[in-house]
């Protein structure tokens, strides 16, 4: 009973340690400036065609200065249409949750 209690306090410590270093990493994000306030405001439409695009755009972003997320964006319709092409693309889960028939 006690190597099973040593192991899961040593687990219970990785999460903990693990969870420190994602916030210390996330505390030195940023959103970037934005280009000019006269350049286009990205919409539901654009956010649907980003999120669609998230595979080729991430892979994009590992060689080149592409980002996967557009800003200037106009908000929660951007993020709503980034999302439902993101699922869109990628399956949305529905699927898989689908009994088989035998």
């Amino acid at each position: 009973m006690n190597t099973r209690h040593n192991h899961h306090t040593r687990r219970t410590w990785l999460l903990i340690l693990a969870g420190l270093a994602l916030l210390a990493a996330l505390a030195c994000a940023r959103q970037p400036s934005a280009p000019s306030p006269e350049g286009p405001v990205m919409g539901f439409f654009m956010g649907f065609v980003h999120g669609f695009l998230i595979l080729f755009s991430f892979l994009a972003s590992l060689v080149t200065d592409v980002r996967i997320y557009a800003y200037p964006n106009a908000g929660g319709w951007y993020d709503f249409g980034f999302v439902l092409g993101a699922m869109t693309f990628l399956g949305g889960g529905g699927a898989g949750s689908r009994k088989r028939r035998r």
